[in-house]
C-alpha cells in the first residue's frame, strides 16, 4: 500500500494543534488576517526552516507545489506579499505557545551531573539587516539583535527565549523577563555578574556557579584542602567586597566559595558558587558543562534560519527565531521517536533532502547509511563472517 503522507506532513503531525488553536482563538490572532490562516502561517515559517528559504518567493512556490498534499491539514498556499504582511503584523503568542507544549513531550533524559534541574543562561548575537536598525543596535552604530536563552543540557532544549536590541545586557533580561525554577542549578558567564541577581537565585534557593571578575577581591574566611592530580587549583570561603560600585551595596552578604580552575590552555579562573557542601571538582564540572548552550547556538545557527531573516522589523524577526525553536523542537521529537544513530545534523539533512516525498522515515534512514555505516550496523554474528 503506498504511503499518503509526506515527510513534511509527518512532521506536521508532531504539532501540538489543540493548543495552537486555542491560543489562536483566545489571542484573536486571525484578526486582520483573512487570507493567512495562522496554521498556514505557521506551516510556512516551518517549511522556510526546513528547505532553507532564502526569501520569501522560496515558501511561496514550495507551498504552491505541494498545495493538495498541505490540504488535507487545512493549509493554503501563501502569496508572498501576504505572508509579509502577517510577519510583520501577526502575534506571536500562538507561535510561542507551541514551545512549552513541545517541551512537555520532550522527557528529560538521565542527568549526567549532579543535579537534575541543571541551566545554562547565556545570549549569541544575531544580524537581522542594516533595515533593522529602528530597533536593533549594538556598539559603534552596528545594528545587531541578541537572542538570549535558558537551556538544560540535559533534554538538550531550550526552555525560554527572549530577543532584545543588540545594546541590551544580558543581566537586564535576566532580571526583568526570565522566571527562575526554585531550587534548580544556574550556570552561567560574566555576563550576568549582579550581586543582586546572585542574592535572588539564593533566596530562591537555587544553587549558582559563575565566575569572578579579576578585579574582585574577596575576603577569605576559609582555606581548604584540594585533591592532587586534578584542575582545582584552590578552594576557599570567602565573602565578596561590601559593594558592587561605589553607588551599589552588595545584597549578596553570606559566604560563597572561590574555586581556582586551570584549564586545558594552562588558563586560571575563579569560579564562585553559593554551594558551600559540593565537591569543587563538581563544581568545575558544572561550569564547563556552560559550554553546551554554545554548541546549541552554533547548531541552530549552522542548520536553520536565523543567520538570514525574512523580514526586518522586530515581529517578523521574532516569528522566525519561534519557528526555528520550533522546528528544532520537532526535529528532537522525531530524532528519538525514530530511534536511530545518526547525529541530529544528519537526521535533520535526510528530512531537508526528503521533504516532499512520500516516504517512511525508517525507509528514508535506512536508504542514507553509507556502506560504511551499515557494516557498524550489522549484528555481531554476521560481522563475525565478514573479512
Amino acid at each position: 500500500m503506498p504511503v499518503q503522507a509526506t515527510v513534511f506532513s509527518r512532521v506536521l503531525q508532531h504539532v501540538p494543534w489543540g493548543v495552537f488553536d486555542r491560543v489562536v482563538r483566545s489571542q484573536r490572532t486571525d484578526k486582520g488576517h483573512r487570507t493567512l490562516s495562522a496554521r498556514s502561517h505557521l506551516a510556512a515559517l516551518l517549511a522556510g526552516q526546513l528547505i532553507e528559504a532564502r526569501g520569501l518567493r522560496d515558501i511561496e512556490a514550495v507551498m504552491a507545489s505541494h498545495a493538495p498534499a498541505l490540504s488535507r491539514r487545512a493549509i493554503e498556499p501563501i502569496c508572498r506579499s501576504t505572508l509579509a504582511d502577517a510577519n510583520a503584523k501577526r502575534s506571536p503568542a500562538a507561535f510561542e505557545a507551541l514551545i512549552p507544549a513541545l517541551l512537555a513531550r520532550l522527557s528529560p533524559t538521565k542527568a549526567r551531573l549532579a543535579r537534575e534541574d541543571l541551566r545554562l543562561l547565556d545570549s549569541t548575537l544575531l544580524r537581522p539587516g542594516a533595515q533593522a536598525a529602528a530597533w536593533a543596535r549594538f556598539q559603534c552604530g552596528q545594528v545587531a539583535a541578541k537572542l538570549h536563552v535558558v537551556f538544560d543540557p540535559q533534554a538538550a532544549v531550550p526552555t525560554f527565549f527572549e530577543l532584545t536590541s543588540g545594546n541590551i545586557n544580558d543581566i537586564t533580561v535576566a532580571k526583568k523577563h526570565m522566571l527562575l525554577a526554585a531550587g534548580a542549578t544556574y550556570v552561567f558567564d560574566l555576563g550576568y555578574y549582579d550581586y543582586g541577581f546572585w542574592a535572588d537565585l539564593d533566596a530562591r534557593g537555587c544553587r549558582f556557579v559563575t565566575r569572578l571578575k579579576k578585579n574582585t577581591e574577596p575576603t577569605v574566611l576559609e582555606e581548604r584542602p584540594v585533591e592532587p592530580n586534578t584542575n582545582v587549583t584552590a578552594d576557599r570561603v570567602v565573602t565578596l567586597p561590601p559593594r558592587q560600585a561605589r553607588s551599589r551595596k552588595n545584597p549578596f552578604g553570606k559566604p560563597g566559595r572561590a574555586i581556582g580552575v586551570r584549564l586545558e590552555t594552562g588558563r586560571h579562573i575563579t569560579l564562585f558558587t553559593n554551594d558551600l557542601e559540593g565537591p569543587a571538582g563538581e563544581i568545575a564540572e558544572l561550569y564547563k558543562a556552560r559550554w553546551q548552550i554554545e554548541l546549541f547556538f552554533r547548531w541552530i545557527k549552522q542548520n536553520l534560519r536565523i543567520r538570514s531573516f525574512l523580514g526586518r522589523s522586530y515581529n517578523a524577526v521574532r516569528l522566525q527565531i519561534a519557528a526555528a525553536i520550533i522546528t528544532y523542537l520537532l526535529l528532537m521529537l522525531m530524532h528519538r521517536a525514530s530511534q536511530t544513530n545518526k547525529s541530529l545534523s544528519a537526521f535533520c539533512a535526510v528530512l531537508r533532502a526528503a521533504l516532499f516525498t512520500r516516504f517512511e522515515l525508517c525507509t528514508l534512514l535506512k536508504r542514507s547509511e553509507t556502506p560504511r555505516t551499515r557494516q557498524k550496523n550489522l549484528p555481531s554474528q554476521q560481522l563475525s563472517f565478514q573479512i
